[in-house]
């Protein structure tokens, strides 16, 4: 015995199918990144300048750690999420603490190689933000609209930084 549908049940379970496949195509894609942790800067070298041109963060010029924290930005709204833990000097006198640095930033490093702005990255930064004495710092709030370099090129990093300029801290694991 052969199964038959009749053609109008194939047409009523097909429609939906096929109106669901084209909205979301019609939709506006995520351009959510996100980095699941932080690594401190072990390079007080200019070799571990992060960026490219006029958009190259140099490193710190000490080592740092950092024990957790994650970040996460919207590259269609500008919305931006951060929060670090435990970033503190890993050597020096100051070892185990944010040393003499009370503030700190958060920046985007959009096109990190510099290939399509001209052989520079684009910078953005957070306002400033206070860092604890355990070394814990936090964001959330708008950047505005975003170069569209940042949303363009797939390198983009960010980076904790010194409110004079040099990285701490570089989110690591990002997705996508």
């Amino acid at each position: 015995m052969k199964l038959r549908i009749p053609p109008k049940w194939f047409l009523f379970s097909a429609a939906p199918l096929a109106l669901a496949i084209g909205l979301g195509a019609a939709g506006t894609p995520t351009q959510v990144v996100r980095w699941e942790s932080f690594v401190g800067n072990i390079r007080a070298v200019a070799a571990g300048a992060v960026g490219s041109g006029t958009g190259a963060v140099q490193p710190a010029g000490a080592p740092w750690v950092a024990t957790g924290g994650t970040a996460r930005v919207d590259l269609a709204t500008g919305q931006l999420l951060f929060q670090i833990k435990g970033l503190v000097l890993a050597d020096t006198s100051g070892v185990g603490t944010p040393g003499n640095n009370p503030e700190v930033v958060g920046t985007l490093v959009c096109d990190a190689d510099g290939s399509a702005s001209g052989g520079n990255s684009v910078l953005v930064s957070t306002p400033k933000v206070t860092l604890t004495a355990q070394g814990e710092a936090q964001f959330s709030g708008s950047l505005g609209t975003l170069p569209a370099v940042c949303s363009s090129e797939p390198d983009t990093a960010f980076l904790v930084r010194s409110v004079a300029g040099p990285w701490f801290a570089a989110g690591i694991v990002r997705t996508p």
